[in-house]
């Protein structure tokens, strides 16, 4: 087992909704910002770019439940792994650690949380920073036809409990590699031990993370359906920064998020899905950039 971590931040397991514990790396003083990570991934992702925001903030970057050192609570319920109740956990480690608001900013599946987060403690998020990805309920509705083959994983992943997880587990160290090998095109972006880390830790973890993802094919997109009904929309200072794969898939990300978020601001990247690891200079500056908005 390969054992990483951020150099210079102290780490402790800090309690977050119900039972359960997240393993959070903390670093530096000042305004909060709190990093969540993506898949297949933990919040070793954030190692270069944490550190170079925490000369300036308060960095704060946990594992999400059900990843790498964090607890992985079996999935007794579909609000389980549902992007409400880990939400709720970002929020409570962050109150536990000191503070009571909060820069949030996810890449991949930790923007859906970052989301959420936001819809559900408005008073909570003073910004919102979103690495490459769509709304849950967007994701779905953009996957059409033969090019929806990218996301092949999230149809595996929505099916009933039970042969999905079989299916991962008989073959895990291939289908957590296939998608650092498919989603780094330039093939440089992971030192040998981090890409070990992060199949190891996955591999380790492949009920939860199959039940994070079920969730975003059911609890998920009713509470996102139910938002967009209400009108519920983002009022802190939202950033988007994307790579270009929209237009493979024939829609516009910007306005996607604007229809959540009216003044977010749009920034593409010439990178890939593993952008805070291949350009972190472009992805810190974003963020600081980002959180020195005034909120309205």
């Amino acid at each position: 087992m390969t054992s990483t971590t951020i150099d210079g931040f102290d780490y402790r397991r800090v309690p977050g909704d119900g039972r359960a514990h997240l393993n959070v790396a903390i670093g530096g003083e000042g305004d909060p910002i709190v990093l969540l990570h993506g898949f297949p991934q933990t919040h070793l992702m954030w190692r270069h770019v944490a550190r170079k925001l925490a000369q300036r903030y308060l960095v704060i970057v946990p594992d999400l439940r059900g990843y790498g050192a964090s607890d992985k609570p079996d999935d007794t319920s579909p609000d389980t792994y549902s992007k409400r109740t880990m939400a709720r956990d970002i929020v409570n480690i962050v109150r536990d650690i000191g503070a009571e608001q909060f820069s949030l900013i996810g890449h991949d599946r930790g923007a859906l949380v970052g989301v959420r987060a936001a819809l559900d403690h408005p008073e909570k998020i003073t910004h919102l920073g979103i690495l490459d990805v769509l709304p849950t309920m967007d994701t779905w509705d953009v996957l059409h036809g033969v090019d929806a083959a990218v996301a092949w994983h999230l149809y595996l992943m929505a099916q009933p409990k039970g042969l999905p997880e079989r299916m991962i587990e008989a073959v895990a160290e291939d289908f957590f590699s296939s998608f650092l090998d498919a989603w780094d095109p330039a093939g440089t972006t992971f030192p040998p031990r981090v890409r070990q880390h992060y199949i190891d830790s996955c591999s380790r973890a492949v009920p939860s993370i199959v039940a994070d993802y079920r969730a975003t094919a059911g609890i998920d997109l009713e509470m996102d359906r139910a938002d967009r009904k209400a009108g519920a929309q983002l009022g802190m200072p939202v950033g988007v920064i994307s790579q270009g794969w929209g237009s493979q898939l024939g829609f516009d990300a910007q306005a996607l998020w604007r229809q959540w978020a009216p003044s977010a601001s749009y920034q593409p990247i010439d990178a890939g899905h593993f952008m805070a690891e291949e350009k972190p200079d472009e992805v810190a500056a974003f963020i600081q950039e980002l959180v020195q908005r005034t909120p309205s």
